[in-house]
């Protein structure tokens, strides 16, 4: 007989903590445990990471910038933190996504174009080495919640293959807030909430997303020992992009806004506030906040025509103009050196893949050809920031102006082609850039959005496919300077053409019909397999027929052998 053995101290610990379960917190319950003096409990010198992306939120959509939006937690927050002032991401989803992701420009990775849409059989490609890979390979227990947006036309693309221990959210770029439901033309509707690689059916309760999603992401700091293992938690809310949608007790804070996008957008923004305060209570009251790094940025500026506002940078969302891709930022940590700060040095979004996987303790191999940088003295000491100049893009199949050429570009560079570039002071943009409409806040004082009398409209910049602007001077991009400084655009063009000998490329298929989620029981998933799946699937096929067939045979045995014992009989 087998008998095992568990010491008595065990078992009695075991026996008092299960009948005082009902009655002691969990924080107690923990407490206890840290106070019986387990040698596995010592605490861990690498920082715990929460990683906050918000969706389309503009540059003045924060309450230190200005706006009429309240938000006492992100104020609060970033004046006890650093905040980012001179900040960059991408002027779309997929692109910010991938950059940080991996710590490389578009160019490097083949996402230059436009967006991953969900009928594309295209993701971030899987050669690429992720940030929670290299988290994870650093010791980290990696939780990625929210809006994924990188692909998912094959099992490979999904989160969890990509380093993230935990996933819960959406695979696509947007959807209802509540049904989680979003349709990509007609008779191309699914179904979009994930845990794990499943569908999530069963968490689903209707929940508003920015909620739902506040509270998975507590339910993980509640199930982790902070002082047993550091956690990396990416949290990529679906807010505030459109479709405008938000429970009702937060438009009441905003009556006074006659603009319904304006009033919706702002009451998002506000709920948007309020689950950041209830995660900062959270990572307090379980443990993680003294030993904690939270990043807080937005993936684009914000998109005027639902809500956003940007001013006083020139553009919007999608475009490259400083309205579409310099972002609010900050960084709040109990080990930052100088808090209560602003960091004016040059930061892109490709520079949190180093800042914290140096931060992790983890390792950068020179294989991975980062574009990114480790900023974090910059931020922390106020010491100058590594990065000197930041490609923003160059999108070789983006719509061409008409007026350039490579005359226009001294012979150096084709100006028809959507390209910028930031260098030191300088900006340098080809191409289209973008609608380039300053949008002031009075266009907002209007019942509708497409009533622009507001507007700065530019018509001098017709016919023009260049650009130079000094962005430390003249931040709002409103006096060009290609003309006066021909030798500086020269300059720039060369290291634009020299950028773009390392670009790979362009990666952006065609629409696969197969994507259809009513191929795949109503839910966007993956729909494209691969030589090895197809193989395996045959082979499991092939088994599960063959045994089939093995049994059938064996009945077919077993009643013959029944029927010729009765004839004997």
């Amino acid at each position: 007989m087998f008998i095992l053995w568990v010491p008595v101290s065990l078992f009695l610990s075991f026996i008092i903590s299960q009948t005082w379960s009902v009655q002691m917190s969990w924080e107690n319950w923990n407490a206890e445990l840290r106070n019986q003096g387990n040698e596995f409990d010592k605490p861990s010198t690498q920082p715990h990471i929460i990683f906050i992306l918000v969706d389309d939120q503009g540059f003045r959509d924060v309450g230190y910038h200005g706006s009429e939006i309240k938000t006492p937690t992100l104020d609060r927050l970033a004046a006890q933190g650093v905040k980012l002032e001179n900040y960059y991401v991408q002027p779309l989803c997929s692109p910010s996504r991938s950059q940080l992701m991996t710590g490389r420009y578009q160019i490097h990775t083949g996402l230059q174009h436009s967006i991953i849409r969900a009928t594309q059989p295209n993701c971030l490609p899987l050669e690429n080495v992720t940030l929670p890979q290299k988290l994870r390979q650093a010791g980290y227990s990696t939780h990625m919640v929210g809006k994924w947006h990188l692909g998912f036309y094959k099992r490979g693309c999904l989160p969890t293959q990509r380093g993230f221990d935990t996933f819960f959210g959406s695979l696509l770029g947007s959807g209802d807030y509540y049904s989680h439901y979003k349709c990509e033309g007609p008779g191309m509707c699914g179904y979009d909430l994930y845990e794990g690689e499943e569908a999530a059916w069963e968490q689903d309760r209707g929940m508003y997303s920015t909620v739902m999603f506040t509270r998975k992401a507590i339910s993980i700091l509640a199930n982790h020992n902070p002082h047993r293992q550091p956690l990396f938690l990416y949290l990529a809310y679906q807010a505030v992009h459109s479709p405008l949608q938000v429970p009702a007790r937060y438009l009441e804070r905003y009556k006074g806004i006659p603009n319904l996008h304006r009033r919706k957008y702002a009451a998002m923004v506000s709920c948007l506030d309020e689950a950041i305060h209830n995660l900062t209570i959270a990572l307090k009251r379980y443990g993680y906040y003294d030993n904690s790094v939270i990043v807080y940025s937005s993936d684009n500026g914000g998109q005027p025509l639902a809500g956003g506002s940007n001013w006083p940078l020139r553009g919007s969302k999608a475009t490259y103009w400083e309205g579409g891709i310099r972002a609010v930022g900050f960084v709040h940590s109990p080990l930052l050196v100088n808090k209560g700060t602003k960091c004016r040095s040059l930061v892109h979004i490709t520079d949190w893949f180093p800042t914290l996987v140096t931060l992790g303790e983890g390792t950068l191999d020179e294989d991975l050809n980062l574009d990114g940088y480790d900023v974090w003295e910059a931020i922390s000491e106020g010491r100058p920031s590594p990065r000197q100049d930041i490609l923003h893009n160059i999108d070789p199949i983006y719509i061409k102006a008409k007026n350039g050429s490579w005359k226009a570009g001294y012979g150096l560079w084709n100006t028809a082609i959507q390209a910028a570039l930031r260098v030191g002071h300088w900006k340098l943009l080809t191409g289209v850039p973008g609608y380039s409409d300053w949008v002031p806040p009075q266009t907002f004082s209007n019942q509708r959005l497409t009533n622009r009398w507001h507007n700065e409209r530019v018509r001098w910049d017709r016919g023009k496919s260049i650009w130079l602007f000094n962005i430390t001077a003249d931040p709002y991009e409103r006096v060009d300077l290609s003309q006066r400084y021909p030798h500086i655009v020269k300059k720039m063009l060369m290291r634009l053409a020299q950028y773009n000998k390392t670009a790979v490329p362009v990666r952006y298929p065609a629409k696969d019909l197969r994507s259809n989620p009513q191929y795949n029981g109503g839910v966007w998933g993956p729909w494209y397999k691969d030589e090895r799946e197809e193989q395996e699937e045959e082979e499991r096929y092939n088994n599960l027929f063959t045994n089939h067939l093995g049994k059938r045979r064996w009945k077919k045995k077993s009643k013959n052998r029944k029927l010729k014992r009765k004839v004997e009989e």
